[in-house]
C-alpha cells in the first residue's frame, strides 16, 4: 500500500470514528418533525397506535395515535389507549400543556414520563398530533375491576 493510500485509509477509518461517537444527529428545530421524532421515541404510537408493537413500528401514519381496543388489564380494571387525535383536536395547546402536567390516567399509561416533558416537547407533540387531523373512533370505555372486558387484553398480574 502506498503512502498515499495509508493516508487515505487513515482519514477514512478517523472520518468514520469520529461520526460513529457523534451519536444521533440533533433534533429538528421544525416542531412537526421534532413532534413526530418524540411519539417515536417516547413510545407513544406502542399503545396508541393499533397494531404498531406487533407489526415492530411498521403501521401506516394515517392510523398513528388513533388508540386501540385492545385493553389493559389488571387490579385497576381495563383500560385502553385513548385516541391521542380526537382527544387534542378538541384542545388548545394551552389545555393540552394542562392536561399534560395534572393527569394521572390509570395504569399502564407513562402519565409521569409525559409530565416530566419540556413545554418544547409537548409542544411540539401538540403540533404533531394536531397536523395529522382528527381520524378513527374513540377508545371503549374503561372497565371497573371485576368485570370483564369485551375483546382482547393483555393481563397483568
Amino acid at each position: 500500500m502506498t503512502l498515499h493510500r495509508m493516508i487515505i485509509a487513515a482519514a477514512v477509518i478517523a472520518f468514520a470514528s469520529s461520526a460513529a461517537l457523534a451519536g444521533p444527529p440533533e433534533p429538528s428545530r421544525d416542531p412537526l418533525q421534532r413532534g413526530r421524532h418524540l411519539i417515536r421515541i417516547a413510545g407513544c404510537n406502542d399503545c396508541h397506535t393499533p397494531g404498531y408493537a406487533q407489526n415492530n413500528g411498521k403501521v401506516d401514519e394515517k392510523l398513528w395515535l388513533t388508540g386501540d381496543s385492545l385493553g389493559w388489564a389488571g387490579p385497576w380494571g381495563t383500560t385502553y389507549a385513548t385516541n391521542l387525535r380526537l382527544m387534542m383536536a378538541s384542545m388548545t395547546e394551552r389545555q393540552w400543556l394542562h392536561h399534560a402536567r395534572h393527569m394521572e390516567p390509570r395504569p399502564p399509561m407513562p402519565w409521569f414520563n409525559v409530565r416530566d416533558m419540556s413545554d418544547a416537547e409537548l409542544k411540539a407533540i401538540y403540533a404533531y398530533t394536531r397536523s395529522l387531523g382528527p381520524a378513527g373512533t374513540a377508545a371503549p370505555a374503561y372497565v371497573p375491576p371485576g368485570q370483564k372486558a369485551q375483546g382482547p387484553a393483555v393481563q397483568f398480574p
